[in-house]
């Protein structure tokens, strides 16, 4: 499922985000920047012991915050590591746009065209998938109708459930 936001596509697909060849791939990253389990884990595993030791030098980070890091050996050119909020913690809606605000800004600030997210904080941070959905795509969407290079946004998400949670906050958003 796509849609077309001014000059940019914002397109939701199930698919690994490690095997995106958009500009940058989002790492549901942690404050610390340790590329440890889950998508993280499987980003260091593929793209080599280079990301972790370009994070290293870089953090750690705030919640809400987000940074970048070569891809090693991805198709994609960039990493992107955004901490999500853990659910729990306070003001996550707020953090979590941010997140994703702070990861479109940095595709911006380096010339990127297109970026692939995942669905931020839904895994072991807890966060609710739907109201993941509608923070996230709330936040693309707004941040697209502005002043922006970005030419395509990708929900990548990594499973039918999460697919048709996204693909129906996205019909009921009336973009």
């Amino acid at each position: 499922m796509w849609i077309r936001i001014k000059n940019s596509e914002l397109e939701i697909i199930r698919a690994d985000i490690t095997e995106s060849d958009c500009d940058a791939i989002v790492n549901a990253a942690n404050a610390q920047l340790i590329l440890g389990g889950s998508v993280a884990g499987v980003i260091r595993r593929k793209g080599g012991l280079t990301i972790q030791q370009e994070c290293n030098k870089i953090g750690p980070t705030f919640v809400g915050g987000a940074v970048i890091t070569g891809a090693g050996n991805l198709k994609a050119k960039y990493v992107i590591h955004a901490v999500g909020p853990q659910t729990g913690e306070g003001d996550e809606d707020t953090k979590l746009k941010n997140a994703t605000v702070n990861s479109l800004k940095l595709a911006d600030k380096h010339k990127l065209q297109s970026i692939a997210f995942p669905a931020i904080s839904t895994g072991i941070f807890g966060y609710p998938a739907d109201r993941c959905a509608k923070i996230m795509l709330s936040a693309i969407i707004e941040y697209l109708k502005g002043e922006t290079g970005i030419k395509k946004v990708v929900m990548c998400l990594f499973d039918d459930k999460m697919l048709g949670i996204f693909e129906n906050r996205l019909k009921q958003s009336g973009v």
